[in-house]
Parts: structure tokens; C-alpha cells; sequence
């Protein structure tokens, strides 16, 4: 039961990582293709499809291009600095670039980030 628990909080984390106020609908730039939906402001940068696919053909710049993110981390763009955020679940990596290798061999006093926890 507490695994369970323990993974909605995680969950809940993850998708609401900003203020409600902050919350809106948009699209975003990952993996090379638009995807709209709702998410925090800085994540959901353009304001419609159109928006977002003219930065796709060049019209404006896809920091993404080419993917800044290592280990196989999805590249995100974002409004603030350094305009994207690599999405590194899953790696077995972390950091600004998926560029930290998770810890190993923990102790019960440690704190691992998000990306490294594995449920």
C-alpha cells in the first residue's frame, strides 16, 4: 500500500511542478514534433499548433535541434533560460543535460533526484 501511495505523490510531483496559477494550455517542442496539452507556462511555450510547427520548419529556432540532451534524454524547450529542459526518466541519468550518472548503492539517509527513482 505505502508503494502505492508513495507513486501518486510521485506522479502528482511530476505533472504539477508549478504553481495552478501558473497552469495553461499550449504546445510544446519534444522530441523533434509539437505536442499540445496542458503544463506549467514555461513549459507550453506557443500558443497554438500553427505557433509551434512554424518554429519546427525553421521559422523560428528550435533550441532542440540538435538535441542537447545526453543518454537519451528527450529535449524539452522551455521560455527561460537556457530555453529547454532535458527530460531524463528512465536513463539512469540526470542533471542539466542527462549528463549525472545516478547514484548507486544509497544510504537510507540520502536523497536521490526525481529521474533516479525507479518504482
Amino acid at each position: 500500500m505505502w508503494k502505492l501511495i508513495l507513486l501518486v505523490l510521485i506522479c502528482v510531483y511530476l505533472v504539477h511542478s508549478c504553481d495552478m496559477d501558473q497552469i495553461r494550455q499550449g504546445c510544446r517542442i519534444q522530441n523533434r514534433a509539437c505536442s499540445c496539452g496542458s503544463g506549467c507556462m514555461n513549459e507550453y511555450r506557443y500558443d497554438t499548433i500553427q505557433e509551434c510547427n512554424n518554429a519546427l520548419r525553421g521559422k523560428r529556432t528550435d533550441i532542440c535541434s540538435p538535441n542537447p540532451c545526453q543518454h537519451g534524454g528527450s529535449c524539452l524547450q522551455i521560455s527561460h533560460h537556457p530555453g529547454y529542459k532535458c527530460l531524463c526518466e528512465g536513463t539512469g541519468y540526470f542533471g542539466l543535460r542527462c549528463n549525472r550518472a545516478c547514484p548507486r548503492g544509497i544510504t537510507r539517509d540520502q536523497t536521490l533526484p526525481h529521474e533516479c527513482i525507479v518504482i
